[in-house]
């Protein structure tokens, strides 16, 4: 039986809409929310529990799932279907957004994405053809077409070449699938333009697709300029067949997408955020893990009729987050799901009544303002026309930024975001940017630069204490991964001698207070040690000592008596902290920085790495971080850069046209020529 989408009734006043569409493997009603099973599997749960849930339809992961257990396994156990034991509707992505959000080497070309496994280092070339392959051999209802992912917010030149190669890619993709029964969705991209969306759906829909997404958003964008562009390209996509907003997102994104006349949504956070231990109920977010749940009888939500809320308090699930027992997350991925699949029940019984645009004012109200305040953003660009008040002092009797009551105090300057990943970080409302956008504190933090600079490796050589200067403290994040790492090292292992400069310990504060421990992970032996930082500018442990140095990061580089031997350097992006971009700037640190010092920063910018030149360092790139395919790297010695700039880069920074920081000097390509690294 091929797909097919039957359009149901409207919304008087909103563009929300029923439909439903039929697979050879059941009917699913629209709206509908897919809980994601990347591996062929939603996290703790069951087929049975998805069942009693009422789940029509799940999410699998054709990356993931082409790397483990593979295709030739699949083929052999009949399909994801019977392998794990579903027998309603599974969607496939394509595999694209993990490899460009996923670690490890990868370049892309037209015949497609190759990449290195990170299960085994060996390397895969995913083509158009070849997903379409995997997703035919996991047997999966609804396919998805290879898409090139970037972040909304690149350069409208990256978007475009992007969204061209999409657009032959979903050609390829179409003419590789030869099952009609296995339904086929494209991808419209385009980033935040309305003329390369509307290019692209204008494309799209000339060819015979079963479907179509909305691809490239919550990736670096507001609600606001997510919600003009589903929008936009709503209107320009047929009413016979289905709209699928891909990765999105929170309880109000959905509400508010479904009136824009989306039908299909997935996402990782109800599931990853219960294994964090946020419960999402009619009346907002919960924290399981705060200690004034501790004795509370309540149900999680009263309005829930999930067998968590009928069996358990919050006290008990409370207890379970604590003891970090695996059940407390499993209670909780249930409570949440329902949550999810209850709101799209809802949705579809308003729209039906004609009542969809109350219904989610009512909802919208009901829910912490965080999560639908328009400021609250993903990572991404300024929104601000002027910055909110700096929060109090660091020195005031509030130095560790706990939350004013309601309508007490100015808008807080730093706040908390939820990335498409479904990971919480910091964002600084007075610039709009994000800290460790996209995939989150925890997991940039260890693999960009914990991981990269061998730092456990280099605390197990012989020698003295190891000095890391970590410059742009913000939340915490790369510092505490670097005293867990000490704190983790086997015994004779060298001392961390770890000093962080930071100018508005503001993000750090807000990291420290209750909540941001609870959101952010924080253990109480970390939290100790950064309070103390805090109080003290200091902090010693058996293992390492932490200085802070507040003020201009240039003026405590130009005062620290000690030489780097790791530099991890993440301040904000040359828009909103362009001092610290400089020639002048990596000519400071690079007078700090022992013989065998390494540097790792995200920038990728031609100016950065030719300051990094001009100042004397050895450049290369770095891993990759979330959606960025290289960082940059550098080093005082030559052998500790793996891969080094070469000619070619020269040759294009020499056609760039902003190749160097501002305060290069006169002969800057000169001298970058003549870089011992050039010779």
């Amino acid at each position: 039986m091929p797909f097919r989408f039957f359009p149901g009734p409207r919304d008087a006043t909103t563009r929300a809409r029923r439909g439903a569409f039929e697979t050879p493997r059941g009917r699913v009603e629209t709206p509908v929310f897919m809980p994601v099973g990347t591996r062929a599997t939603v996290t703790g749960m069951t087929t049975e529990d998805l069942h009693a849930l009422g789940a029509e339809i799940i999410l699998g992961n054709t990356y993931h799932l082409l790397l483990r257990p593979g295709p030739e396994a699949m083929a052999r156990f009949g399909g994801i279907h019977a392998f794990m034991g579903w027998d309603r509707p599974v969607l496939t992505d394509s595999g694209g957004f993990q490899i460009f959000s996923l670690p490890g080497d990868r370049s892309i070309t037209e015949e497609g994405a190759r990449f290195k496994s990170y299960i085994d280092g060996r390397y895969h070339l995913l083509s158009p053809e070849s997903s379409i392959a995997v997703q035919m051999a996991i047997g999966s209802d609804v396919m998805m077409v290879l898409d090139v992912c970037l972040p909304s917010t690149s350069d409208h030149a990256a978007i475009r070449e992007a969204m061209d190669r999409t657009h032959r890619w979903a050609l390829r993709s179409l003419a590789a699938r030869t099952d009609p029964e296995q339904a086929l969705f494209a991808i419209v991209q385009g980033g935040l333009d309305p003329a390369l969306r509307a290019g692209s759906a204008g494309f799209l829909t000339q060819h015979p697709f079963d479907g179509f997404a909305i691809g490239g958003l919550a990736v670096g964008d507001t609600r606001a300029e997510r919600g003009e562009v589903i929008d936009r390209t709503i209107d320009l996509l047929p009413a016979e067949k289905p709209r699928y907003l891909m990765g999105v997102g929170t309880p109000p994104d959905l509400v508010e997408a479904i009136s824009h006349g989306v039908d299909m949504f997935d996402c990782v956070i109800p599931t990853t955020m219960a294994w964090q231990g946020t419960a999402f109920t009619s009346r907002g977010r919960v924290r399981l893990t705060r200690g004034e749940l501790k004795l509370s009888d309540a149900p999680l939500d009263p309005a829930c009729g999930c067998p968590t809320c009928r069996r358990h308090s919050r006290g008990y699930l409370h207890h379970l987050m604590k003891c970090k027992e695996p059940l407390g997350p499993r209670l909780l991925s249930v409570h949440n799901l329902q949550h999810y699949l209850d709101l799209m029940r809802s949705a579809r019984a308003a729209i039906e009544a004609g009542r969809y645009a109350a219904f989610a004012k009512e909802t919208l109200e009901a829910i912490d303002r965080h999560e639908h305040d328009a400021s609250a953003r993903s990572p991404g660009r300024r929104v601000f026309a002027a910055p909110p008040p700096s929060p109090p002092s660091p020195l005031s009797p509030n130095p560790l930024g706990e939350r004013p009551g309601e309508g007490e105090g100015p808008p807080r300057r730093f706040a908390f975001v939820i990335t498409r990943d479904g990971a919480p970080a910091v964002v600084d409302r007075s610039v709009g940017e994000v800290m460790h956008p996209v995939i989150g504190p925890a997991v940039e933090s260890e693999r960009l630069y914990v991981a990269q600079s061998r730092l456990r490796a280099r605390l197990q050589e012989s020698g003295g204490p190891l000095v890391l200067f970590d410059v742009g403290l913000g939340a915490g994040s790369n510092a505490l991964a670097a005293w867990r790492a000490s704190a983790a090292a086997p015994a004779g292992a060298r001392p961390l001698q770890l000093v962080s400069f930071e100018r508005d310990l503001g993000a750090f504060a807000l990291a420290l207070s209750e909540e941001g421990i609870a959101r952010l992970g924080i253990s109480p032996p970390e939290a100790e040690a950064a309070r103390a930082l805090v109080a003290d500018g200091r902090h010693a442990s058996a293992r390492t000592e932490w200085r802070l140095r507040l003020g201009e990061a240039l003026d405590g580089l130009e005062a620290e008596p000690s030489l780097a031997d790791l530099v991890f350097w993440d301040p904000f992006s040359p828009k909103a902290n362009p001092a610290l971009w400089t020639h002048r700037a990596f000519r400071t640190l690079r007078a700090r920085c022992g013989p065998r010092a390494t540097v790792f920063t995200y920038s990728t910018a031609t100016a950065t790495r030719a300051a990094l030149l001009l100042a004397g360092f050895f450049v290369g790139t770095g891993d990759a971080s979330g959606p960025k395919e290289q960082t940059t790297a550098a080093a005082s010695d030559p052998a500790d850069v793996a891969r080094p700039l070469d000619r070619r880069w020269l040759e294009r920074l020499e056609r760039s046209s902003a190749p160097f920081p501002a305060d290069a000097p006169p002969d800057a390509l000169d001298r970058i020529r003549s870089h011992p690294q050039f010779g």
